[in-house]
């Protein structure tokens, strides 16, 4: 068995930690080889710890960010996850990866976009999002539409305002409720409650979509309103992944692999599988 396997996560070290939220942390890494990652938009590494165990992570940095870094947003739920959170700036880790099907930026070049993240979900969307900025020569308007529970459980707030000031973003947020005393001006409702105040062309429109499994029938609802062809939805199904090789079948919805296959489906090849949604 060769370093280069599949199976044997390479050294990386830990630059940069950002606490994003309550639950949230933005963890800068960088390969002890200094090589870049070399990812897509909307894959995934296998982040492990030693004596601790590994967990899928989506890698939430665009692959036109400066330097050979690459950023986790990581919600502390699981031992893994919190063992990852109380690591320190200048701790190793271990990185298997990048995994995955991503966004096909090829047929997203030359459209409008639509982005629609709840909650977490906008972490793996952020990477398809900045690639967009960093090209916007490439693409046409760029909408983002981003919900959460509480105010409090923004991520990327400070991203978030300056997308909001580039005239070539249409930049929506929502969010659930706000608790009493807590200073909110925007939208609240959940977030298809957003797309109907997006102007956009549905032959021309590619959306692009992540968040919690029930948000994604109600998503398409609104979408299905508006005439987008299933075509031209792509979902990110980032649910119940483990080896993220396609050995351990933790991931296998009704034959396909979400770690393989996926974790970005087109909507029209999964409209039908019961499972998925």
């Amino acid at each position: 068995m060769t370093g280069n396997s599949i199976y044997l996560p390479k050294k990386a070290k830990i630059l940069k930690i950002r606490e994003e939220t309550e639950k949230e942390k933005l963890f800068e890494i960088i390969l002890e080889s200094g090589e870049p990652l070399g990812h897509d938009p909307g894959q995934f590494v296998e982040l492990s710890i030693a004596g601790v165990g590994e967990a899928p992570i989506s890698i939430t940095s665009s692959p036109t960010k400066e330097g050979p870094s690459f950023e986790l947003c990581v919600r502390a739920v699981g031992n893994v996850t919190n063992a990852l959170h109380g690591l320190k700036e200048g701790d190793e880790v271990g990185i298997r990866g990048p995994y995955g099907t991503g966004f096909d930026v090829e047929k997203f070049k030359g459209r409008d976009v639509l982005f629609i993240g709840g909650g977490l979900g906008l972490a793996p969307l952020r990477s398809l999002i900045n690639y967009a900025i960093d090209k916007s020569d490439e693409f046409g308007k760029v909408a983002v539409l981003y919900g959460c529970r509480e105010p409090c459980e923004i991520l990327f707030d400070d991203e978030i305002n300056q997308w909001d000031e580039l005239s070539d973003i249409d930049m929506h947020q929502t969010v659930d409720r706000c608790p009493e005393g807590v200073c909110w001006e925007g939208n609240i409702g959940v977030i298809t409650t957003l797309i109907p105040q997006v102007d956009f062309d549905p032959e021309t429109t590619v959306a692009a979509v992540c968040g919690p499994p029930i948000m994604y029938r109600f998503v398409m609802q609104e979408l299905k309103k508006r005439e987008l062809p299933d075509e031209h939805v792509f979902l990110s199904l980032e649910r119940r992944m483990k080896c993220g090789v396609g050995k351990c079948g933790h991931c296998q919805i009704d034959g396909l692999y979400a770690c393989q296959e996926g974790p970005v489906f087109n909507y029209a090849d999964i409209r039908d599988v019961e499972e998925a949604l």
